[in-house]
């Protein structure tokens, strides 16, 4: 049997119903994964409903028809109209999930895992399932950071507040830019020379001030942030008389030995990974930005799939696992899965990197430019 779940039809997220025998207004839609809701896919008709004619698909709403309900579970739709014979239905998922089939999820891995490693005649003749799915997600945690193609992206308009918050899966950030009116990134730089420190609170002759349970009394936000949001860094030092030239003038030429850290006129950001938090610098307010961060890949169950490129290593990477966690497991047995495990591991990135040499190609026939001085 193939691995292929469903038609190519489903696949692009097509459902397709003709009407035949009677009127009806229910329909049972059959793709392998249902959709949560009906706000997942749009319902269009072909044909004459309620007095209105189209011979090319058009939404229901055209038709005065609407969802009357849809079950997820059973993947029942009913319209608030009897469908006349004849009249095509078709169902099309908003979001369809393209690329699906070349990635293995964590339930299929788990069980491949148990039928080729595990059992009579095997190198491990038993394992908990409990055991092999908390070494798979291990394995693709530790995948995540450097073999997965794990990077996500959000965007967000940065509020008065210049605050973004970090996402639930969020690991590391990769870049953080803002968006121009071309759509092009422009990328922010983070900085070293500010923050948000504990706010102590003091009384008027500097002592400081304790909780009833003896505990030091803090403020949310530190004066320091608070400075930093209402002034602009990179306003000319004529308007701002706490404008640091040795900070952000020397992109002028002015002085000799630019500091590419402190060059760009984009703005700044600092992560406060306390709170949870990017903070950015004032002129970024209002601006749209992108952050680009890396995921574990546990965040959520669609979360946690395996390219197959990387199915073997995973594979390789549970078993030295179990054996190396196993009682009166043979060194030699652990010795040996430990260097398939890294062969297969090198061979998932190698796969993975997507080295094309054409594009190399391309790239490197920049090399013989003349890099004038």
């Amino acid at each position: 049997m193939g691995l292929f779940k469903g038609t190519q039809e489903q696949y692009y997220g097509f459902n397709s119903f003709k009407v035949t025998g009677s009127t009806t207004n229910s329909f049972t839609l059959d793709y392998p994964t249902l959709p949560a809701n009906s706000g997942a896919f749009n319902v269009y008709l072909t044909g004459t409903v309620n007095g209105v004619t189209n011979t090319s698909r058009t939404l229901i709403t055209a038709y005065s028809v609407a969802v009357t309900s849809y079950t997820a579970s059973t993947g029942v739709l009913v319209l608030n109209t009897q469908i006349p014979i004849g009249t095509i239905v078709e169902v099309i998922l908003i979001t369809p999930d393209f690329g699906n089939y070349q990635y293995i999820k964590l339930e299929d891995l788990v069980n491949n895992f148990m039928v080729g490693y595990t059992g009579e005649d095997k190198i491990i003749n038993r394992a908990k399932r409990t055991d092999i799915v908390f070494h798979a997600k291990r394995a693709m945690q530790e995948f995540s950071y450097d073999t997965f193609k794990s990077t996500k992206s959000q965007e967000i308009e940065v509020p008065p507040s210049l605050v973004m918050n970090l996402p639930h899966d969020y690991v590391n950030y990769v870049k953080i830019m803002w968006t121009d009116k071309a759509g092009n990134y422009r990328p922010l730089t983070p900085t070293r020379h500010t923050g948000n420190p504990i706010a102590i609170s003091q009384d008027s002759t500097f002592e400081y001030i304790f909780n009833d349970d003896g505990t030091l009394l803090t403020n949310p936000e530190s004066t320091t942030k608070t400075r930093r949001k209402a002034s602009d860094p990179y306003e000319t030092k004529h308007t701002n008389p706490d404008y640091d030239a040795d900070f952000h003038e020397l992109h002028f030429g002015e002085r000799f030995g630019l500091n590419p850290e402190l060059s760009g006129l984009n703005g700044d950001y600092y992560i406060d990974n306390v709170q949870g938090v990017i903070n950015f610098s004032s002129n970024v307010s209002g601006e749209l930005v992108v952050l680009q961060y890396i995921s574990d890949g546990l965040g959520t169950d669609s979360e946690m799939i395996v390219h197959k490129f990387a199915e073997e290593a995973v594979y390789k990477c549970i078993a030295h696992a179990i054996l190396a966690t196993k009682m009166n497991t043979p060194e030699y047995l652990v010795a040996r899965y430990k260097k398939e495990r890294r062969a297969a591991l090198r061979t998932a990135k190698l796969r993975l990197s997507n080295y094309k040499s054409e594009e190399l190609q391309q790239t490197m026939r920049g090399k013989s430019k003349q890099i004038k001085h």
